[in-house]
């Protein structure tokens, strides 16, 4: 069984995944409760899954770009159980969740999720080798600026707001992924962990840290 913890922005999730199927799944968007709510959110999980933690034998956590406090929370529940548990952790970037759990298709898709003050954090992919791959460093900036890049059809997906979309809706190149798309699922966080844990790609909890944002970039084409 694999526990994995989302907790990059203000919408939160927590899944159990045991290779086979999703035992469990919550996504909820929080007020900046991060630290009060996440326990006895896991604990409740569990209750209503009929899962012990004696039964989780890996862990996942999104390492972001998100908010830096919010993914501390995340960071610090996953290594508190880890280290007391002696399970293995595989962090996963939070854009590659997105990504991960969009159609493929012939077209590059940008992820994207809000970085605060307006910002937004966002990187392109490519549908290569059956799967979305990350094609340059992660960037940070305004939506307006991104919109301005994107001159061919263009997939978008992730954190959007309502006056977003509207905004989004008026580049005829862009291809804006539906509302349900668009949410971070835990478990498509948990399926990808599932499969790095499988092949004995674990990361050290000790040092494993956030995601920084970085301005600099390469414009997309």
């Amino acid at each position: 069984m694999l526990l994995a913890v989302d907790t990059s922005t203000a919408q939160v999730g927590l899944a159990l995944y045991d290779g086979a199927q999703v035992l469990g799944e919550m996504i909820w968007t929080t007020r900046q409760h991060h630290t009060t709510e996440l326990a006895p959110a896991l604990s409740g999980l569990l209750n209503r899954s009929a899962v012990s933690m004696d039964m989780v034998s890996a862990l996942a956590v999104a390492i972001g770009p998100g908010s830096f406090t919010s993914l501390r929370v995340g960071l610090s529940l996953v290594k508190g159980i880890a280290f007391a548990r002696r399970l293995p952790v595989v962090g996963i970037p939070t854009l590659d969740i997105i990504a991960a759990a969009q159609p493929l298709a012939k077209h590059p898709l940008v992820a994207l999720l809000q970085a605060g003050r307006t910002r937004i954090a966002f990187s392109l992919y490519q549908s290569q080798k059956k799967e979305w791959q990350a094609e340059g460093p992660i960037r940070s900036g305004t939506l307006a600026e991104l919109l301005k890049e994107i001159e061919s059809p263009t997939i978008i997906a992730g954190e959007v707001t309502a006056e977003e979309r509207k905004k989004i809706s008026k580049n005829k190149n862009i291809l804006l992924a539906s509302p349900v798309n668009c949410v971070r699922r835990p478990a498509v966080l948990a399926e990808l962990a599932w499969a790095r844990w499988q092949n004995q790609q674990v990361d050290d909890a000790a040092s494993l840290a956030p995601i920084y944002l970085h301005v600099a970039g390469t414009p997309i084409q």
